[in-house]
């Protein structure tokens, strides 16, 4: 029998509700041993990283501090350590736990690029550095400077913010070319771009737009999270960006993930990248551990 693609919308959309419904609530994360940090941890939250992942999440981020993640979620994990007081030493560290578990990349402040290059160099692991971070509200040449400096030191994946003053003020075409001009700047020189939408703070239609204009800018992924604003992803938002990109972009999710179950029943639902900043520890829970 075919089915048709409302069909298949309906069914997916009916999945993720039932996942929602018997998600584990994210306020009881402190009395289960999890951190309430991001809430959205491939190493303590396992299951909530699959779920976010089957909505259609492409990348996920993850804290310094892993000690196992589960080989099939480590592919998806960008380990991430953005905090303002984060030093060298736990730079180093972060480095070292991506190259033992293979994270997909390293996602860190610019400052720190040219210490993870070096440590990182001979590895498969990317290196991801946020521009604009975290507020989005830096001029476009702040940007792509920021981009420039960034590839120059060793980075081939951006994570840029956007202006998310513009877009609610419906400024599509400044949003735009906010995007664009970092989208160019690093394509120039390889590099991938990921923008980040913090859709905490937007509406479902303005989640849909910011969506819309990265494609159109020619941005590489959507990201729903800074980490630092007032929220991070949940299953509805990165279902929903899913659409809106139509596997045109890859999906990073950030914050929201809360156990193995879940993740795992996104992957096996077809995703092929998660993103969430948050600790790791999986590989052990995969196995039984």
């Amino acid at each position: 029998m075919k089915v048709s693609n409302v069909q298949v919308e309906d069914i997916t959309r009916a999945i993720l509700d039932a996942l929602n419904k018997y998600a584990v609530p994210l306020s009881g994360i402190a009395d289960e041993g999890g951190c309430t940090d991001c809430q959205i941890c491939a190493q303590k939250c396992p299951e909530r990283v699959r779920q976010v992942v089957a909505a259609g999440a492409t990348r996920v981020s993850a804290k310094s501090g892993v000690s196992a993640v589960p080989q099939d979620l480590a592919k998806f994990i960008d380990h991430t350590l953005l905090k303002p007081e984060a030093t060298p030493a736990e730079i180093e560290k972060l480095c070292n736990e991506a190259k033992e578990y293979r994270f997909a990349a390293v996602c860190v402040n610019p400052p720190y690029v040219k210490q993870c290059a070096q440590l990182l160099r001979g590895t498969d692991v990317d290196i991801a550095a946020v521009v604009g971070f975290p507020l989005g509200a830096h001029t476009t040449e702040t940007k792509v400077f920021e981009a420039r400096q960034a590839i120059a030191d060793g980075a081939n994946e951006i994570d840029m913010v956007i202006n998310v003053g513009w877009l609610k003020a419906n400024q599509d075409a400044a949003v735009r070319d906010d995007i664009r001009a970092v989208v160019e700047a690093a394509h120039a020189a390889n590099a991938i771009v990921k923008a980040i939408i913090e859709a905490a703070l937007l509406t479902d239609d303005e989640k849909v737009r910011a969506c819309q204009l990265s494609k159109e800018a020619g941005a590489d992924f959507v990201k729903t999270s800074t980490g630092f604003g007032p929220g991070g992803a949940t299953v509805h938002d990165v279902a929903l960006m899913s659409r809106a990109v139509n596997g045109e972009l890859g999906v990073k999710a950030a914050g929201g993930i809360r156990n193995y179950e879940q993740a795992q029943a996104m992957i096996q639902a077809g995703a092929t990248r998660i993103g969430a900043s948050a600790g790791v520890k999986i590989l052990q829970e995969a196995r039984g551990g």
